[in-house]
């Protein structure tokens, strides 16, 4: 009984002052980064980004990691399903974390099997078209779509991604019936714009901002409630379309039960990183804005958005599965 009681009291130290000792020591070992899409993008920039502030920081490499597929589930799977030892983490979307509900057949819960660092940046998208379309503001482009359903398509970087969910509320909300193309990240579908084969997207702002510049793509409205600094000559879609609004946010996340030290952590280190005068002036130029904060805040913020895409999703009736 007394070596019962004994081990128990050692169990409950380990417990009590273990933790920080872990965090202490990590990492020792390099960190992998998943990002769940195709190479470039927002999530690449991003994942540059993360990169550059943390590897020096620790001393150690972060291994960028591209595994695009699924809208993002088989990256995202792949990290629930690492040791959760802090060593293998995630940039996660909206899709991952917030529209799973369009897939049926997941073969893992993202509410239960990923645990939330935070919500790293919040950014709007732009409807940006094929320069040969013939609409040059949303209210054209609405007249024309209304005019021929169904015929005009959108590309986006998967399905459940921002880049698609946008586009659904944005045919939900101005009544009109688009074709969705799902692609393995935002660049092909992107590509494929500019090159003509599909005619429209609703792409982040900061993959777009050259393209729309050099003329390849024309921009015909944001979907911030006010107008991007970075494209200041665009207006809002909400200016057309009374009450639309979407941004896309992104997050790094973790493999549940990876180590609550650990987790806050890279919190905190992530949130030094959000308030660093050149990624502030970085991010301001690319027209994305840090959220940061608190796993908790994270948390209950991942509850409020699935909240509003399952209500999308089930009003517009859409699977992906």
């Amino acid at each position: 009984m007394k070596l019962k009681l004994a081990l128990a009291g050692f169990a409950l130290l380990a417990a009590a002052f273990g933790s920080p000792t872990l965090a202490q020591k990590y990492p020792d070992k390099p960190i992998r980064l998943v990002i769940p899409f195709a190479a470039a993008g927002t999530t690449s920039i991003l994942g540059r980004f993360i990169s550059e502030h943390l590897s020096p920081l620790y001393g150690q490499q972060l291994v960028v990691d591209n595994r695009p597929g699924a809208g993002g589930h088989l990256g995202a799977e792949l990290v629930a399903r690492s040791t959760p030892d802090g060593y293998t983490i995630m940039l996660g979307t909206i899709g991952i974390h917030a529209a799973y509900g369009l897939y049926s057949k997941l073969t893992y819960d993202p509410a239960k099997e990923l645990t939330p660092i935070m919500v790293l940046v919040e950014l709007p998208l732009v409807l940006a078209v094929h320069p040969s379309l013939p609409a040059r503001t949303v209210k054209e482009f609405v007249d024309l779509a209304k005019a021929k359903p169904g015929e005009i398509n959108f590309g986006s970087a998967g399905s459940g991604s921002s880049t698609h969910m946008t586009g659904e509320l944005f045919t939900l909300m101005a009544g009109v019936n688009l074709t969705h193309i799902p692609y393995k990240g935002s660049m092909p579908a992107l590509q494929d714009v500019m090159g003509g084969q599909i005619q429209s997207m609703f792409e982040q702002v900061p993959t777009t901002i050259s393209q729309i510049r050099a003329g390849r793509l024309r921009a015909l409205g944001v979907t911030s409630r006010g107008r991007s600094p970075s494209l200041p000559d665009v207006p809002p879609i909400i200016e057309t379309v009374p009450g639309y609004e979407s941004t896309a946010w992104f997050t790094v996340a973790a493999p549940a039960k990876t180590p609550a030290a650990i987790v806050q952590k890279l919190n905190a280190d992530l949130n030094a990183m959000l308030a660093a005068p050149e990624i502030v002036a970085r991010f301001k130029e690319l027209g994305i804005s840090p959220v940061g904060g608190s796993t908790e805040f994270a948390q209950k913020y991942f509850a409020s958005e699935t909240e509003k895409w399952n209500r999308v999703i089930k009003m517009a009736g859409i699977k992906a599965d």
